[in-house]
This record gives C-alpha cells, sequence and structure tokens, in this order.
C-alpha cells in the first residue's frame, strides 16, 4: 500500500510527528534526505511533509527535538484508560486537535513515549510503505518482555520472536506484521521511526551534507538496508529499504 484515504484500524501506526524548533529548516533537510515537500499547513502553519500531494509526517515546533509515532485508535479515552489499567502514565491529553482528530501522548512502563491518534479529518500519515513514507518501527526497550506484555494489553497485539530477544509484533485482527520490539539500543527506550528510501547510502550522504550524523551505519539485514541517522537538531530516524519480497507493516 502506498496512498491511504481512509483512518486507519485500532491498533495500528498511524503517523509520526516532528518537533523541532525549526520547522522551515527541517522541511529543507528532510526533503534532501526523504524526498518531501511541504503538502500542507496545520491551523498553526507547521507543516505537513510529504509526496505527491500526500502527507507522510507532520512538524511542529518545540524546544526539545525527537520523533514521536501515533498508534490508531477508535476510542481514545478508552485507550487512555487501557494506558494507566497496563502500568502506564499519561504526559499530555486526552484532547482535541481542532477537528483534525483527537489525540494523547503516553509512556509505557518503561518509560518509552508513544502517542494515540484518533482520527478525525485527518488520518495521520497517508502516504506509507513507500519510498518517503513510513514503513517500519522499532520499540528499543529496556524490558521487552514487559514492553510486550503492556501492548499486548493495550491493543491486543501478539508477538513472535525471531532472534536475541527482538520479536515482530502483529495486530490481532490482522495477519501482517506492525513493527518489532527488541533490546535496548543507547540510552533510553524509545520507539525509532523508519523512512522508505530508494538508496540507503544516498539518503545517508543527503543527512550529512545536511548537517546530520550517523548513529549506527548503513548495513544490510535479513530484511533490507538500512541506516539510523539523527537530524541537526537531535531528532534520531531510520532510513530503509526493504528487500522485495520482505514483510511490509500494516498499513
Amino acid at each position: 500500500m502506498t496512498l491511504r484515504t481512509h483512518p486507519w484500524p485500532a491498533g495500528v501506526p498511524a503517523r509520526a510527528d516532528l518537533a523541532t524548533d525549526d520547522p522551515g529548516a527541517a522541511a529543507t533537510f528532510y526533503g534532501a534526505v526523504l524526498g518531501w515537500t511541504v503538502v500542507g499547513h496545520r491551523p498553526d502553519g507547521s507543516p505537513l511533509l510529504g509526496v505527491d500531494g500526500a502527507v507522510a509526517a507532520e512538524a511542529g515546533p518545540a524546544t526539545t527535538s525527537g520523533w514521536t509515532l501515533s498508534i490508531a485508535t477508535t476510542d481514545l479515552d478508552a485507550t487512555v484508560a487501557a494506558v494507566t489499567a497496563a502500568g502506564g502514565s499519561v504526559l499530555s491529553g486526552p484532547g482535541d486537535v481542532d477537528d483534525a482528530g483527537r489525540s494523547a501522548v503516553v509512556a509505557d512502563p518503561t518509560g518509552a513515549v508513544v502517542g494515540l491518534w484518533e482520527a478525525g479529518t485527518r488520518i495521520g500519515a497517508s502516504w506509507v510503505n513507500a519510498p518517503g513514507g513510513l514503513n517500519w518501527e522499532d520499540l528499543r526497550s529496556s524490558d521487552p518482555a514487559l514492553s510486550r506484555e503492556f501492548y499486548a494489553a493495550v491493543f491486543g497485539w501478539t508477538f513472535r520472536e525471531l532472534f536475541d530477544g527482538y520479536a515482530i509484533a502483529a495486530n490481532v485482527d490482522a495477519p501482517h506484521p506492525i513493527g518489532g520490539v527488541g533490546p535496548l539500543w543507547g540510552s533510553a527506550p524509545g520507539w525509532l521511526v523508519y523512512f522508505g528510501v530508494p538508496d540507503v547510502d544516498a539518503a545517508v550522504r543527503a543527512a550529512l551534507a545536511g548537517g546530520g550524523e550517523v548513529v549506527h551505519a548503513a548495513h544490510d539485514s535479513d530484511f533490507g538496508r538500512m541506516a539510523q541517522v539523527r537530524d541537526p537538531w537531535g531528532a534520531g530516524f531510520a532510513v530503509f529499504t526493504p528487500l522485495p519480497g520482505a514483510p511490509q507493516p500494516d498499513r
């Protein structure tokens, strides 16, 4: 799937949001790395970024830079209640985002931050699983077993372990993978968003030329070629070219 126009099913990662202190400069950086253009604006003037007029991500002003993955829900209040019942905490919301939808930001029991999104006039990302689109996500956890219990309780996810504590997550209502949960990389737990590119090495060169840095160098895996980078404001993300026939997320 490349272009989607109707809301994402509950439990499926639905959007990625960039917090940055310079959304305009960020649009230029990600345009060079991921081929994005400004395809619209939020009511506050912050850019919607994407490909061929379709939204891949949103960028908004903040003093602390970072990417936030949001998971779809059809009942935000019930999902927030499930989060707290499963040992998570609410960081912001739930609340309305104009007529675009309703959102909350929560933390799982390990402290990893994740958003929740109940669609209104905007479904979240409409350009996915293609160059320039969100095409994978990993939770790097300080306690993968606890994380799996939490996401199973809140979203009904099921898990299939692959190797070294890394497991593929799937929505209980769909046969395709959602993303992965594995051991911690770095100092803090969190979700890492992956965006598709036609050439990982070229994307890394563009990131470096734009003032970014490499966190994990480009390398081949059983699923495709990938690299992890950081933008000039410190927000980390990955670029990924899946192998032909490799499993794509349930989006």
